[in-house]
């Protein structure tokens, strides 16, 4: 699991990084930070799509509200990773 997770991060990075955001950093550090900033972003909003998950199935009960906590969250998540990579991940930085 961790590796399966560890992988699709990186293949999301790339992806993202080359064909939705079209971004080329200037330097190895530049690298270096746009891989930590889209990492740590990208944990947070996985901690968004496991609280509405959890909190859905916690709150109602049912199998049936864990899996619509899920698509909320994931929705949330992923426009929330998408608004945050945009304005200050794949940003041109000075120095």
């Amino acid at each position: 699991m961790l590796v399966g997770t560890v992988v699709g991060l990186a293949v999301k990075y790339v992806l993202d990084r080359r064909y939705i955001f079209r971004y080329r950093a200037k330097s190895f550090s530049g690298t270096v930070r746009t891989l930590v900033m889209y990492t740590l972003f990208s944990v947070a909003t996985t901690l968004v799509f496991w609280g509405f998950e959890f909190g859905f199935h916690w709150f109602f009960g049912t199998e049936a509200a864990r899996y619509a906590g899920a698509v909320i969250g994931l929705a949330i998540g992923y426009a929330a990773k998408y608004q945050l990579d945009r304005r200050y991940t794949f940003v041109e930085r000075e120095g």
